[in-house]
């Protein structure tokens, strides 16, 4: 959270290459009225919809950020939906590749599907400072949600790729060495 891979996918897009927003889709597969709905209120409760059947986030993650088994719960819900939702989406594209934006890629079992893995870093105070500017959160609420997520250190293990997102490399240099290692490994 913070990394700023929205933004190194932004870059990659204007190569020409697809990416797929899990976060975003996620929360359009929860406000679907189906199965994953239905689900979402048993372990939830009907307050996690407001009466307008719009997906309450706000009472969502102050249930879920303060329950690890509930988060756990909830995400053997959502991560399997998405996961569908990327391979359909993954089989209309016609590029070289794609790119699956997510922030528990690694930890959803999803990075498994991918070819290769791309790690957006950025030091921890700097990645809060946007948080904390893009959504206007406390840092103890920034620091609720990271507490969820595994370290870099964790994550670079399961990640081909690296790219540091700290204010003195260059963001689009980093990505067009990726895009031609990637395109290289595919023989393009």
């Amino acid at each position: 959270m913070g990394s700023g891979k929205t933004l190194v996918a932004g870059i990659f897009t204007h190569l020409g290459i697809p990416v797929y927003n899990a976060d975003e889709r996620a929360r359009a597969l929860m406000s679907v009225h189906g199965p994953l709905q239905n689900a979402i209120v048993n372990l939830l409760g009907s307050e996690a919809y407001r009466e307008d059947g719009i997906l309450d986030r706000a009472y969502i993650a102050k249930r879920v950020f303060q329950d690890a088994a509930l988060l756990q719960a909830l995400n053997k819900l959502v991560h399997p939906a998405v996961a569908a939702d990327s391979q359909q989406w993954d089989a209309l594209q016609s590029s070289p590749y794609t790119l699956h934006e997510a922030a528990l890629l690694v930890q959803s079992g999803s990075s498994m599907q991918m070819r290769c893995n791309i790690l957006v870093t950025a030091p921890e105070l700097l990645r809060m400072d946007r948080v904390r500017q893009r959504n206007g959160w406390s840092d103890s609420k920034i620091l609720d949600r990271l507490k969820h997520q595994w370290s870099e250190e964790r994550l670079r293990p399961h990640c081909r790729y690296s790219i540091i997102n700290d204010g003195t490399h260059s963001l689009i240099e980093q990505v067009i060495g990726i895009h031609r290692l990637i395109l290289l490994d595919l023989g393009k």
